[in-house]
């Protein structure tokens, strides 16, 4: 039998999957604002669920930081902590992800620098939705002409760049050969564990001192 390793527990599972559904729901109504689709756009439900979504987008964060403070406060230091591993990590990775040249990574911690590049861009566009969103809604009948329109350029632009990353997440996560072959990173946010030998590969440094302990 494989031999698995624990990575996430049922509490950050939870969150994460809330976080994405929230955020996936964004995506779905955005597009339908965005393109202004008739009924389903201006004043009608796709404008509520997109608000409903985005306070869900924006209140799950702070929740799970007070339900699980030690670690969401880990996580936040890691993303904004680079060192001679995150430069290490972006030499391997052509090699890496393009030749599936396993060999390339040098050992990585539990937070490989791909996974920090993708929480620094949430943590860093997050205020930009929050602020611009914040405009439209509550202020969008008084501002002067030229803040509303930036505000939506801005938005617009913030939700571009994070949805495209979002499909390089997936790819990378999921789709990947590297990922197919060990189980990949979405199994951990099934049931929480990896393998070991994904644990090995992958996060190499976080893997050999979990064995110790």
């Amino acid at each position: 039998m494989e031999q698995s390793v624990q990575k996430y527990t049922k509490v950050a599972r939870i969150f994460h999957w809330v976080h994405t559904g929230a955020f996936l729901l964004l995506v779905i109504t955005g597009i339908f604002l965005f393109v202004n689709a008739g009924f389903v756009a201006q004043d009608s439900w796709s404008r509520l669920l997109h608000r409903i979504a985005a306070v869900i987008f924006v209140v799950a964060p702070f929740v799970q930081l007070f339900a699980n403070r030690k670690t969401a406060v880990a996580s936040l230091k890691s993303v904004f902590t680079w060192g001679v591993d995150d430069l290490k990590w972006a030499m391997a990775m052509p090699r890496y992800y393009f030749l599936a040249d396993e060999e390339a990574m040098p050992p990585q911690d539990e937070m490989n620098t791909g996974q920090k590049m993708w929480y620094f861009i949430i943590v860093v566009l997050s205020p930009i939705f929050v602020i611009t969103g914040i405009l439209m809604w509550f202020f969008g009948n008084i501002l002067p002409s030229a803040v509303f329109q930036w505000s939506v350029f801005v938005h617009d632009v913030a939700f571009i760049f994070i949805f495209l990353m979002f499909l390089v997440h997936i790819y990378l996560g999921v789709i990947h050969p590297l990922m197919r072959q060990h189980g990949g990173s979405f199994r951990s946010m099934v049931d929480g564990t990896v393998t070991a030998e994904y644990a090995k590969s992958h996060h190499g440094k976080w893997y050999e001192r979990i064995i110790k302990k």
